[in-house]
């Protein structure tokens, strides 16, 4: 099949099935080893179109790794876009970008329609989310009956509220009406306009919706569910012809999460400038949660996507038939472990 036509099959789907101090210096790659050079040369600096799917704490790593230089250190000049969950895998397919930093039920759902996506890391791999409710829904009994937002059907966010609203007690197509809003940051307008009363959020933005009097009903972060929430994507045709560049790429994640928490003061000062949040309390917190979440080494892992199978599967014979092992691959990963560039 041909990727334009993949990529409209993508579209279809999400449309109907359906985030301070100097960074360490970069160790060299292993000699012979992906993205290695010889000792007398360096790799060229090699473009990558990065996509990726919310402006918000998940993406702090990859903020970090540009504004700290880790990315060029790496011969790695990254140009990193805001691509909507909902378009970002059907421009990875189309080749607008090379690298997709987004959910892995679109990436899942893409597969089982033909695609043939390579998932080589996953930096946020629990629900990083808090569930609030405008002011006047204080229980999940008073939320029965109302609107809660997504950001699109069959998205990480849509997935994430059902696993959420069930374990809580509540039938999330009997119970509230779920319905679109778009990004996270639309969820968060949305609860803000009162257009929806309930909806996942996260730090900062949870902290501010909570000090305008919304309340968090539950905080998923602290299940510890599995999930792909901000996986690494690749076309496999990509990662085969450009195999030390990716492995730059995920080195140097590797490398800035490792910085990250050596340097609060600095991913303080990356994470105001990128969610504009000019709140130094609030940021602080914010630091303090989502280092808890990002890993050392961010394996994809097969449990991450099971929510993803589950749900999507219910209603779509392909992704419940999919096996979810051909489209990870944990080399990339691996070879910056066997490197020490988590230290």
């Amino acid at each position: 099949m041909s990727p334009v036509r993949i990529a409209a099959l993508v579209v279809t789907l999400s449309l109907v099935a359906a985030c301070g101090g100097n960074p360490p210096p970069v160790a060299p790659a292993a000699t012979g080893g992906p993205g290695a050079a010889s000792a007398t040369s360096q790799p060229a600096v090699a473009k990558v179109i990065v996509g990726f799917s919310e402006i918000y704490e998940g993406a702090l790593p990859m903020w970090y790794a540009q504004d700290k230089g880790i990315f060029a250190k790496n011969f790695v000049d990254a140009d990193l876009r805001f691509t909507a969950s909902s378009t970002g895998i059907a421009a990875l397919l189309a080749n607008e970008i090379q690298i997709f930093q987004g959910g892995g039920s679109e990436t899942l759902a893409a597969n089982a329609q033909g695609a043939d996506l390579l998932l080589i890391g996953n930096l946020v791999p629990i629900y990083p989310y808090v569930f609030m409710t405008t002011p006047e829904v204080r229980s999940l009994q008073e939320l029965k009956g109302k609107k809660v937002g997504v950001s699109s059907p069959g998205s990480t966010s849509d997935i994430a509220t059902r696993v959420g609203l069930a374990r809580e007690g509540l039938d999330p197509d009997k119970d509230v009406t779920i319905v679109a809003v778009g990004s996270s940051q639309n969820r968060t307008a949305a609860l803000k306009a009162g257009s929806i009363q309930g909806g996942l959020d996260q730090p900062p933005f949870s902290y501010q919706l909570e000090a305008q009097g919304l309340h968090s009903l539950f905080d998923m972060a602290s299940l510890k569910l599995p999930v792909v929430n901000n996986g690494l994507v690749v076309q496999r045709s990509y990662a085969t012809a450009n195999r030390a560049v990716v492995q730059r790429y995920v080195d140097s994640l590797v490398q800035s999460i490792a910085a990250l928490r050596k340097d609060k003061a600095g991913a303080i000062a990356v994470l105001k400038k990128q969610l504009q949040v000019d709140d130094e309390q609030i940021l602080s917190k914010t630091y303090d949660y989502v280092m808890q979440i990002f890993p050392s080494l961010p394996y994809p892992r097969a449990d991450q996507l099971a929510d993803s199978v589950r749900v999507l599967g219910a209603t779509n014979e392909k992704v419940k038939s999919y096996e979810v092992s051909r489209m990870l691959d944990e080399s990339f990963v691996k070879n910056a472990a066997d490197r020490g560039l988590d230290k």
